[in-house]
């Protein structure tokens, strides 16, 4: 282990989230918040000064192998999330460390849950905060490191890409991972940019037009309202539904376009079927909203509701605008299966992936191929291009620990007390980087009630699922930490 590089790698996370904070600092300054701004600018100096120390100790070597690039991610986040918690926690605004930490590790994983009931009493600095950490997450921390540090560009640095990308596998072929980090940032913010000024033009003010960009970017889903997006105009709801939806697209996609690779684009499986699990579970929905006489028997609001809250949810957001608990069971059910399926890989959404459950349902066809025709030869393939056994046993054992946690935390959870459909789904919310579940942890509740366990619980799901398990899992093997 390479222990002197990864702690390089922390140092550079100190400075970026310390300066980071200094953006908070400034919204408290232009809200004359004087009594909160000060955390972020003294918590932020005390993260620049280590920082600093730490970048200044240079690695004596830049090789960086597999479980180097997982530990120093894993850590990252770790350290990313405890001291982002930290003015939310000196300054009271969330009295107990455990509440104020579970709210950051959910902002910068881009998960959405929280455990506060009144958001909007909190101070502009701190609602900004909470939503400028879906930004920084949601397109990662060590991506946007390898965009600006050149000492981390080197071709051995594909291993803290790999760790932090989401989906089945990362191309070794990328070149110039520097460049290729920011166009993935270039595209994010442009992205992110756009939906502002959209928001903006449908009258919504600066501040609000700025966190729901931040929140829908990084498909998180914290909002400066109790009632999230549901005081807003049809308008603006459609213009938020359809940036998820982007943005759980495969980043390779916009990529493929930008250099007018459209046939490349256009033929991407995963992409098809995104979009068409996306519009094929709300048509189901709607209909079933319609023919349950919600909304008023109203086809415009069954439309409209069910495909806002599928973006939200299949792109991982979280984002609401009606109570989802008053649906019928049918349309719950839906709901909980496009949580668990997610967005695509290479997108800043959550989930198990939509390319992981297409191999995984691939896989599964040329078994029962082979059961019946015993000398065909069968090969899994995606886009025309042959998956490899080491791709398809890497996704049946991802398959197999996701849901071994999905089990043994649900069984944690339920020592809360809470009914099953609360425990189950808060599991599923947070694993998969969602938010909001049903019953308690519905589109309209909060995870306040949970102990301290439970949330020390959560905290685990929403570390494991947005580093896609391994990163995170690693570090708690000891062996893993022997020199190489």
């Amino acid at each position: 282990m390479n222990k002197r590089l990864i702690s390089y790698i922390l140092g550079w996370v100190l400075l970026v989230e310390g300066a980071a904070m200094q953006l908070s600092t400034v919204v408290g300054l232009m809200y004359r918040e004087w009594h909160h701004m000060k955390y972020f600018f003294y918590v932020g100096v005390a993260l620049i000064i280590p920082g600093v120390l730490l970048v200044l100790r240079k690695p004596k070597s830049n090789v960086m192998y597999l479980k180097d690039g997982f530990a120093a991610t894993a850590l990252s986040w770790l350290v990313l999330s405890a001291a982002g918690c930290l003015p939310l926690w000196w300054s009271r605004t969330i009295p107990h460390f455990i509440d104020a930490l579970f709210e950051m590790i959910s902002g910068f994983t881009t998960t959405g849950a929280t455990i506060l009931t009144e958001i909007e009493h909190l101070p502009r600095c701190m609602l900004f905060w909470r939503s400028f950490s879906h930004f920084l997450g949601g397109m990662g921390v060590v991506v946007f490191l390898l965009a600006i540090i050149p000492r981390l560009g080197g071709t051995q640095s594909i291993n803290l890409m790999k760790a932090e990308s989401t989906g089945p596998s990362v191309s070794k072929s990328m070149p110039k991972l520097r460049n290729y980090a920011a166009l993935l940032y270039g595209i994010y913010g442009g992205l992110t940019a756009l939906e502002c000024i959209l928001l903006l033009c449908g009258g919504m003010n600066l501040f609000d037009a700025v966190t729901t960009a931040f929140s829908t970017a990084g498909t998180g889903g914290f909002m400066v309202y109790n009632d999230s997006l549901a005081r807003f105009s049809p308008y603006l709801q459609t213009v938020v539904a359809v940036f998820m939806m982007l943005f759980g697209v495969n980043f390779y996609i916009y990529i493929a376009i930008l250099f007018r690779r459209f046939k490349q684009a256009l033929k991407n499986e995963e992409l098809w079927t995104y979009l068409g699990v996306t519009f094929g579970v709300t048509a189901l929905i709607a209909a079933d909203l319609y023919l349950h006489k919600a909304f008023g028997g109203s086809l415009y609001q069954a439309i409209h509701q069910s495909f806002f809250y599928i973006t939200s949810v299949g792109s991982s957001t979280g984002m609401a605008i009606t109570d989802v608990n008053k649906w019928p069971e049918f349309s719950k059910a839906l709901v909980l299966i496009v949580t668990c399926i997610g967005a695509c890989a290479g997108s800043t959404g959550g989930g198990f992936k939509v390319s992981r459950f297409m191999i995984l349902l691939k896989g599964v066809r040329k078994e029962f191929t082979l059961i019946l025709h015993p000398r065909t030869v069968q090969t899994v393939k995606m886009d025309s291009k042959k998956i490899t056994h080491e791709v398809t046993r890497s996704v049946s054992v991802y398959f197999v620990i996701y849901t071994a946690i999905i089990i043994v935390t649900t069984i944690l959870i339920s020592l809360n007390g809470f009914d099953y459909t609360t425990s189950f789904t808060s599991v599923l919310a947070t694993l998969n980087n969602t938010g909001p579940g049903m019953n308690i942890v519905g589109s309209t509740g909060n995870y306040a009630g949970f102990s301290v366990f439970s949330k020390i619980v959560f905290c685990f799901n929403m570390l494991a699922g947005r580093l896609e398990l391994y990163p995170f899992l690693l570090i708690f093997i000891p062996s893993a930490w022997k020199k190489n």
